[in-house]
């Protein structure tokens, strides 16, 4: 039996956003993704792999073109511009992640300036409504703030699913660790903006990569990341399809990923790239998903 997995990886509110618009634009064109058998969620990737696995798939679109509430904008009201900045500067010219890479910015992550965790926590379980782990298996991604280790959270983790995905999305110094059985997390990006390998035994493996594309910031980093890990795959015998964001979406995005304003046109903007991308996805995709 052919199984497949879903791979989501991070890039802010509009990382979300044309992650959404791609898998409504594969599915106008009759490829379901959203049936997967392994669905692997970092930081934006989580937000977008929780409520496919939960079945809001459709429900997802009507968000995004809805007005602001400002709620993102209010947690990050606090932060430390100038420290942001240094970070991910730091963090832009990393050349390999390691652990300790990790423990590093994990420590500034703890060191930020941010809003409360239990303000940052509240927001994901509000949005989830308190939602229970779905059934189907869904990882989420996140890094030890102190160790620098890599973590995954799923329904056996004994955690709730909205801290999980909170953790997962706790942006270095734009938002807080969150603290899981004593331990204080970060973004899952910091290991990597994929984590791919974790698909590692899947027939065919579809990895969503928002950050990657562009030339600069993070994103030699994170592509590098994202291609190594495709290859990796590929060398074990899965067929994989990575999908960085095409000219048009990176235009329609502008720089701030975390422009919420922008949400409705970079999910139509990820709609037209999922149309196109079908036709490269209906014979692995539509096979393993039959």
């Amino acid at each position: 039996m052919t199984r497949n997995a879903l791979v989501l990886g991070g890039g802010g509110a509009l990382g979300v956003s044309w992650e959404i618009g791609l898998l409504a634009g594969l599915l106008e064109e009759g490829i379901d993704v959203a049936g997967a058998d392994l669905i692997v969620g970092t930081s934006a990737g989580s937000i977008v792999g929780t409520q496919v696995a939960l079945g809001k798939t459709t429900a997802l679109i009507d968000e995004q073109n809805e007005p602001d509430d400002g709620k993102i904008g209010a947690l990050m009201a606090g932060i430390d511009p100038a420290s942001v900045l240094q970070l991910f500067m730091r963090w832009a010219g990393i050349k390999e992640v390691t652990q300790e890479i990790c423990a590093e910015i994990g420590a500034a992550a703890l060191a930020a300036k941010t809003a409360t965790e239990e303000q940052w926590v509240g927001y994901f379980e509000d949005h989830l409504e308190g939602a229970a782990w779905p059934e189907r298996p869904l990882l989420l991604t996140a890094v030890d703030c102190e160790s620098g280790a890599f973590q995954t959270w799923d329904r056996d983790s004994g955690v709730s699913l909205g801290r999980a995905a909170a953790s997962s999305c706790a942006v270095p110094g734009l938002f807080p660790p969150v603290t899981i059985n004593g331990r204080r997390y970060t973004d899952g990006g910091v290991r990597s903006g994929t984590s791919a390998d974790l698909a590692r035994g899947y027939d065919s493996v579809l990895i969503v990569a928002p950050i990657g594309a562009r030339s600069d910031g993070i994103d030699p980093l994170l592509g590098r990341q994202a291609r190594a890990e495709a290859e990796a795959l590929r060398a074990s015998g899965s067929n994989v399809e990575l999908v960085f964001t095409d000219a048009a979406t990176l235009e329609t995005m502008g720089i701030n990923r975390m422009d919420v304003a922008r949400r409705g046109v970079t999910t139509h903007a990820g709609i037209a790239q999922g149309r196109a991308l079908a036709s490269r996805l209906a014979g692995s995709w539509a096979k393993a998903a039959a």
